[in-house]
């Protein structure tokens, strides 16, 4: 009998999502010096895990012998009291937005997932069709507001190569032919995957650009609290546009810095000019994520409520980011150190002036191919590493690898 040809023979094999390729690739390595400084936003500890606070792992207890407890369905918009308290986290409590009720939030499916319920909004409910990403951003930036149905999807230039350090007469002149109601897609601290984030006067003339071109600001914030190990360092530019009296939305990521990456706890704050348009925009939302996916998770948003919350909690888990931020410091100046010390060719002090978990080194396709091969030390194409995936112990053989990689496959810089 003749086999009949199935329908779904017209759907073509996508591309290989890199950072999971990467990952399986380390994985199947057996030698005992393999590192992996891919992961993207993934803290790990001294011994290459995903650390588990101590703080989260009472809280989890706490919640687990509640016996009140059960698993009804969240609302369609989420957990009010996760919400709520993300909300003043990222604006700070004294906020004239939150204070008088400009300031609402929304829990997602991850950041990830608050990114694509607000392109769905804004290209649904306000028309919006351009959207602006930095120069570079992740892929999945241009790929969510794609199938969003926005028509144009370009970028604005962010990395000024050789000099490692923001463009900002690139980013601004880019932002100044933007059109009328442009998506400016901005990472508010720690940016991936550069780790350069523009200083406190750079972000006032951004925020001049944004107000003259009448342009729509939408912020990603990874990792609040890991950039400098500061909360109210790290929202700074997010609290200057609320400040100056902007309308945005900002999308917020609990894995990096609770580290729960798997519960996937997300957050979408909105800020407007008039509290009279916060209902109409929240029962849109709850049509959205009514259609996409129902209703959010509730464990890890109990988690972080809970914590948040909390003063002498949110105080432990305080002292818990600075405890990253500075050993995310240690390493960025250990590897410098490391490099400058065994005459690497270039420049290597950029790693201790970036900020956050990643490090845009500039490494060759050819290079980083070598290290991946050769030393068993696996890092995106892009020459993206994550710093997290340093310690002690694999910090000298990074270093000597890099360095082999740079006199093997010297750039060929182009004039």
């Amino acid at each position: 009998m003749e086999r009949e040809e199935s329908r779904f023979s017209v759907v073509n094999i996508g591309p290989p999502i890199e950072g999971s390729a990467i990952f399986r690739s380390f994985l199947m390595d057996d030698s005992d010096t393999k590192v992996y400084l891919g992961g993207g936003g993934v803290y790990r500890s001294e011994q290459g895990k995903p650390v588990v606070l101590d703080v989260v792992k009472n809280v989890k207890k706490r919640i687990v012998s509640d016996a009140a407890l059960n698993h009804e369905y969240l609302p369609e918009l989420g957990l009010d009291s996760f919400t709520r308290a993300a909300t003043e986290l990222l604006l700070g409590p004294q906020s004239y937005a939150v204070i008088q009720g400009l300031a609402f939030s929304i829990q997602c499916i991850g950041s990830t997932g608050a990114l694509r319920i607000g392109a769905d909004f804004l290209r649904s409910c306000l028309q919006y069709s351009v959207v602006y990403c930095s120069n570079p951003s992740p892929e999945k930036h241009n790929n969510i507001f794609m199938r969003a149905g926005f028509t144009t999807v370009s970028s604005f230039r962010y990395w000024k190569p050789g000099n490692y350090s923001v463009d900002m007469e690139g980013l601004l002149n880019d932002l100044n032919e933007a059109p009328k109601d442009s998506v400016i897609i901005l990472q508010v601290c720690g940016h991936n995957p550069t780790g350069c984030d523009p200083t406190r006067s750079e972000w006032m003339q951004i925020a001049d650009i944004i107000e003259k071109q009448q342009l729509f600001p939408f912020f990603e914030c990874y990792s609040l609290g890991l950039a400098s190990g500061n909360i109210d360092v790290d929202a700074w530019p997010v609290r200057y546009f609320a400040d100056r009296g902007f309308e945005f939305m900002c999308t917020q990521s609990f894995s990096a810095n609770f580290g729960l990456y798997n519960e996937r706890v997300g957050n979408l704050t909105f800020v407007v000019k008039d509290a009279s348009v916060v209902i109409p925009i929240r029962s849109q939302f709850s049509l959205l994520a009514r259609e996409s996916f129902s209703s959010p998770s509730s464990h890890g948003a109990l988690i972080v409520a809970n914590i948040l919350n909390n003063h002498e909690l949110r105080e432990n888990w305080k002292v818990c980011l600075y405890e990253m931020s500075k050993r995310i410091l240690d390493m960025r100046q250990g590897l410098q150190d490391c490099l400058e010390r065994f005459g690497t060719p270039g420049k290597w002090n950029h790693l201790s002036s970036q900020s956050g978990m990643f490090s845009y080194t500039e490494l060759s396709h050819q290079q980083v191919d070598y290290l991946s091969k050769s030393c068993h030390v696996y890092l995106p194409k892009s020459g993206c590493i994550n710093i997290c995936g340093l310690n002690e112990k694999n910090l000298k053989h990074v270093a000597i690898s890099i360095n082999q990689a740079v006199i093997r496959f010297p750039r060929i810089e182009k004039n």
